[in-house]
């Protein structure tokens, strides 16, 4: 430790610290602009300058090294001086148009100026001119002209984003910031430039000149798009939200959010469904009463109970909603005599739920990731399933975190990786078993006996060898493992894995609160069926929450097909066209900003939140309609007045809840037979539900186009077709469709990537089978 002095007091700092971190530890501010704690050190806004005994000049903060006996003065003479001085320069060009700017009273300059400013400038040439950039429909850099070149953009893309899509051109007073040669910003993170930016540089393009900062009320939520639960903080204006800010926590987001988070609030005022609508016997939609609906409801849950049995109705929900609407839509579901309810819409595997002892979780605290030396990752589409996760790994690889991955498509993570195997989604099992044997023969011990006859490849072994030298190792099972019709197989091989190199299992859910789902007991317990047995057998009646069937199941197909089979169908659900091609009675519940709630997170943290704006027109919380539902139904324990006694009742002590050990079988898959190549999909990351798939801005990126067919060269020479040819892809037990051939060598020999979650493709059916592809 170095001890040293700052404005008269004394502070101790780690050695190689620097003047500004000694500074903070002492709740000393030092004015500043290019510095940002996340972030490497730039010095090059020189607003830090302080004064330092003995130094002949003034030094900035941000860059000079802590040394014992150092007496450093930031508010001297001398140093206010200096700063004052660096303030006249970068105002020497500012454009004076704070009035208009979106950055107007929450702008780093425009604070620091006040103090640290003068009231006129002695610099009286013309300012200079800076053309607006494109970027993208996300990030706004239509006023260049007010950038003062701290690079906080282009160090965020290089060192948290993980790609360069910002730099500097030119020299002096013609430096400007710009992106490669006609490139938008791409990255799933983009929108925390626009965060950092100290000045109106960088703004929210969907935000523009939609409202003052003064006029925001700030309210805290929790995102529901993925499982790591980030905090945020919801700008509201007039009961509409306006824009979507990270609130710092560092257990869970740090300071930061995806694109996703920031900008789907575009989705929550399209589309809305304001009043209960009842389907007519001609098969119009009438509006009626909530009081008129929830008597049919009842009416119709009641008839198909007592003409054909309990077991004829099932719920299904879509993974993003509350703790308190899983646990009381299946209260309503096992009041009524029926165990068929459950979330987790993607999921294939009819034995998994044997093989789960416990709800599964990430296996750690999100905060202890960067203590890990070595992770595998297991079926995942990491950047998109879960991009903060993403980027802790990637900060975790600058100190010496090893990462690899078995995967159904190479996709760049942005990070340095040890080894990979990339296999279609039949392989995945294999793959595992192949580093188990590797990881065997390295320790000379004897190969588990399931695993006999497997020869490893090169990277099996490079995997095998960084799990086997790893003192704190981790295996996560994403997406596409936990969606495969081969789970279980999968989860009892990864864990057999992990038992021989000491390494935790944890499962990385999909759905902002898959956790809290297991936990309010929204699966089936005592027999019921699960949503896959669901759809595949049409039940007489369906009961679904938040869901758009097509999009957010397995086989968006057979979904609908099966609900358009069903007597009696509900659909409580913020949005019309989720609903009005299937069902019998829609009710209008709120998104997660009109009401209370909580989400469960992947590492089974509990965060409740409170409604951020009134419910749109006659919408209603879920859990109040659930709620009331159950009076209706006479049925009992329905009596909570308030969302925390909801939660309360449902959680119960979590800690003991939380399992992921696996009673299954390790193995390896039989042989497939089927013709074709095998689909690898995967759910794009701006169409992961309801929310994103209406938000405008987000529909417009690059990750939101059409969808194509991609191939590797050797497979698209196979068949005769070559990039941009129009092909049909079909599935034997369902349609086909058009699409254009993208080359991918990020796709594995034998396989076609074709996403799921899109209209255009819902004809193909499941997500995992093969697929046959012909030149049209």
């Amino acid at each position: 430790m170095v001890e040293l002095t700052i404005d008269g007091a004394s502070v101790e700092v780690p050695e190689g610290s620097m003047v500004m971190h000694a500074a903070n530890k002492l709740g000393v501010y030092v004015p500043h602009f290019c510095y940002h704690k996340k972030l490497s050190i730039a010095a090059n806004c020189r607003m830090c300058l302080v004064e330092v005994e003995k130094a002949p000049k003034a030094l900035p903060a941000c860059a000079t090294p802590v040394t014992n006996g150092m007496v450093v003065h930031t508010q001297s003479p001398k140093a206010v001086a200096a700063q004052k001085s660096v303030m006249e320069f970068l105002l020497i060009n500012h454009p004076l148009d704070c009035p208009i700017c979106d950055q107007g009273g929450e702008c780093q300059l425009q604070d620091l100026a006040v103090g640290y400013g003068g009231s006129s400038s002695r610099y009286h040439e013309e300012k200079r001119v800076v053309f607006h950039k494109n970027l993208g429909p996300l990030v706004s850099a239509e006023e260049m002209a007010r950038c003062i070149h701290c690079t906080r953009c282009v160090r965020f893309g290089q060192e948290i984003a993980g790609v360069m899509e910002l730099g500097m051109l030119n020299r002096g007073e013609h430096s400007e910031i710009t992106s490669f040669v006609g490139r938008a910003i791409e990255s799933e993170l983009s929108g925390n430039m626009i965060d950092i930016c100290p000045v109106g540089a960088l703004t929210s393009k969907p935000f523009r000149y939609q409202a003052r900062t003064w006029e925001l009320a700030r309210r805290r939520a929790v995102s529901p798009h993925d499982s790591l639960g980030s905090n945020i903080i919801v700008q509201v204006k007039q009961d509409e939200v306006m824009r979507v800010v990270p609130l710092e926590n560092e257990d869970i987001n740090e300071c930061w959010i995806s694109d996703r988070d920031r900008f789907s609030y575009e989705g929550l005022s399209v589309d809305r469904l304001e009043v209960p609508m009842v389907r007519t016997s001609d098969g119009q939609w009438r509006e009626a009463s909530w009081q008129d609906a929830l008597r049919l409801v009842a009416e119709g849950l009641t008839q198909v109970k007592d003409s054909f049995g309990a077991g004829q109705i099932g719920a299904l929900a879509a993974p993003y909603a509350t703790t308190e609407e899983f646990s009381l839509l299946a209260r309503v579901m096992r009041g009524l005599g029926s165990d068929n309810v459950d979330f987790r819409l993607r999921q294939t595997d009819p034995v998994l739920d044997a093989a789960l002892s416990g709800a599964p979780w990430l296996g750690m605290q999100v905060a202890d990731i960067p203590k890990l030396d070595r992770v595998l990752v297991v079926g995942s589409f990491l950047r998109a399933d879960q991009p903060l996760i993403a980027q802790r790994l990637r900060q975790g690889a600058k100190h010496g975190l090893q990462v690899s991955s078995i995967d159904v498509s190479a996709d760049d993570w942005l990070l340095p990786m040890t080894a990979r195997i990339t296999v279609p989604p039949s392989g995945i099992a294999g793959a595992l078993a192949a580093v188990a044997v590797a990881l065997a023969e390295l320790r000379s011990v004897e190969v588990p006996a399931a695993f006999k006859g497997v020869h490893p490849g090169d990277e099996a072994r490079r995997i095998a060898g960084s799990l086997a030298e790893g003192s704190n190792s981790a295996i996560w099972l994403g997406s596409v493992a936990i969606e495969s019709p081969q789970a279980a197989l999968i989860a009892a091989n990864a864990q057999a894995l992990a038992q021989a190199c000491g390494a935790t299992l944890g499962f990385l859910p999909v759905g902002g609160n898959a956790l809290g789902g297991h936990l309010a007991r929204a699966v089936p317990e005592r027999g019921g069926k699960n949503a896959a047995a669901m759809l595949a057998e049409p039940l007489k009646s369906y009961v679904v929450l938040h869901a758009e069937p097509a999009l957010d199941t397995a086989d968006g197909q057979r979904a609908l097909a099966s609900l358009k089979a069903a007597q009696f169908n509900v659909a409580l659900t913020p949005y019309r066209s989720a609903a009005e091609d299937w069902a019998h009675v829609m009710l209008p519940v709120t998104p997660f900003t009109e009401t209370s709630g909580t989400f469960v997170n992947m590492a089974g943290c509990v965060q409740s939140f409170k409604g951020t704006v009134r419910p749109y027109a006659q919408a209603r919380p879920g859990w109040k309609v659930l709620r009331v539902l159950g009076n209706v139904l006479q049925l009992q324990g329905f009596e909570e007045e308030t969302s925390e006694a909801v939660r309360d009742a449902a959680l119960g002590v979590i800690a003991e809840r939380l399992s992921n050990v696996i009673r299954a079988e390790a193995g390896l898959p039989a042989a497939g037979g089927a013709d074709g190549l095998e689909r690898v999909a995967g759910v794009p990351i701006y169409a992961s539900d309801a929310i994103t798939r209406r938000a405008p801005a987000l529909q417009a990126t690059p990750a939101a186009q059409p969808p194509v067919a991609r191939l590797n060269a050797a497979t698209a020479g196979l068949l005769g077709v070559e990039e941009g040819a129009r092909v049909r892809v079909s599935a034997s037990q369902s349609g086909s469709v058009e699409l254009l051939v993208v080359l991918d060598a990020s796709v594995p020999d034998g396989a076609v990537r074709v996403v799921s979650a899109r209209p255009e493709t819902v004809a193909l059916g499941g997500a995992f089978g093969n697929l046959t592809v012909e030149r049209v």
